[in-house]
Parts: structure tokens; C-alpha cells; sequence
């Protein structure tokens, strides 16, 4: 895929990851009863802070800071968010599902922008998986949570992983296009509201710890 092909498919679905993290966002502020510009700013945070992150290690300006378009999805969560917040509570899950597509969608921007920008394959993989559990870290840290990210019982970063991985591979053999990305991003967000359906895990740091004590669970 050339290159202005793939930057191109790659700012839309950024935008749409922006969005989709930023509604997570506004999710939790309106659940810890934020007002309206704690939701607006933790939305931004959740859609702008991966992005923001991959930019600064590329050594460019952020594309938050350098595109004004980048603003306007958290604006749209924020109002959604504040508008429909009655039907939105019936379905608590939403904002983890929600959660997982930014994170299927920022896999593959970030190891694109990586790959487009002359990173080596690996580098390019870790920059993606990056890209797409900075801003819920930065969401959750900030909203005086326990990040996802962290959590024993999810696999919150495997789907990203493997996201990131397929991207690296079907770029290195020129396969990487608009319908590889689509497959990319259904697999990882397939993967993700799967393993959140099932309570998938991976083993904790150290093996002792495995069986854990109620105090710990």
C-alpha cells in the first residue's frame, strides 16, 4: 500500500478511534459525576492522549495540537454523552465497548504512522500497542481509578498486541490496505468484547499469586 494511501486511511481511523475513546471518557466522568467540562476534558484525554504520545516519540507536533479536526470527536462525546446519558446507563458495558474500539482502531494507526515514518518493525508494533492504552491509561489514572490496563481479570493490551503485530506483517509483505485494516481492527475488537464477555485472563506476575486471597481479588 503506498504510503499516502495508508496515512490517509490512517487519519480516519483515527478520528474514529478519538471518538470512540473520548466517549469512554465522558462515560466515567459522567459516572463519578463530573460536570460537563470534567467530561469534555477526561474524553479528550481518553480520544487526544495516545495520539499525542505516538506524535511526541516521532518527534513531530502532536496531531491534536496541528489539526483542529482532531477536536472536534471529544466535543461530540462530551454531547452525546450529556444528551442520551439516561439510555446510555441501561448498558453499562457500552463504555467498555466503546473502549475496545478505540482500541482496535488505534492499534493500526499508531504502527502505520510508525511503519510511514521509517521505524523498524518492532519499534513500529510498540508504538502502536502505545497508541491505543495511553489515553484509557491516562483516563482512568486521572479519573482516581485502577487503569484497565492493569486490571489481573483482562487482557486489556493482548488484542492490541496482536493488532499492532498483524499490521507490521501485512505491511512488511505489501498486503496492508483498506480491507486488511477493517479485518485487523474486527479481529482485535472481536477478540476484546469476547474476552470481556468470558472473563479471559493471563497469569499474574508471579506464579504464588496465582490463586490470590479474597483481600487481593
Amino acid at each position: 500500500m503506498e504510503g499516502a494511501t495508508a496515512v490517509a486511511l490512517a487519519l480516519v481511523l483515527d478520528l474514529l478511534g478519538t471518538f470512540f475513546f473520548a466517549v469512554s471518557g465522558s462515560l466515567l466522568a459522567a459516572r463519578r459525576q463530573f460536570d460537563i467540562v470534567g467530561s469534555l476534558f477526561l474524553g479528550s484525554l481518553a480520544g487526544l492522549g495516545g495520539g499525542v504520545i505516538r506524535d511526541l516519540i516521532l518527534g513531530g507536533v502532536p496531531n491534536a495540537f496541528a489539526q483542529p479536526a482532531y477536536l472536534l470527536p471529544p466535543v461530540v462525546a462530551a454531547l452525546v454523552v450529556f444528551f442520551l446519558l439516561r439510555s446510555v446507563e441501561r448498558f453499562r458495558r457500552l463504555l467498555l465497548v466503546f473502549d475496545a474500539g478505540g482500541l482496535a482502531l488505534f492499534c493500526i494507526t499508531g504502527t502505520v504512522k510508525a511503519l510511514d515514518a521509517g521505524m523498524n518493525p518492532v519499534a513500529s508494533a510498540l508504538l502502536g500497542v502505545t497508541t491505543a492504552v495511553g489515553g484509557g491509561l491516562m483516563r482512568d489514572v486521572v479519573a482516581n481509578q485502577v487503569p484497565q490496563l492493569f486490571n489481573p481479570r483482562d487482557i486489556y493490551a493482548v488484542p492490541a498486541m496482536l493488532g499492532a503485530a498483524l499490521v507490521t506483517v501485512l505491511w512488511q509483505a505489501g498486503l496492508f490496505g483498506t480491507a486488511a485494516a477493517i479485518a485487523v481492527a474486527a479481529v482485535v475488537f472481536g477478540l476484546r468484547v469476547v474476552s470481556l464477555h468470558y472473563g479471559w485472563h493471563i497469569p499474574r506476575a508471579a506464579r504464588a499469586w496465582q490463586g490470590g486471597t479474597s483481600e487481593e481479588k
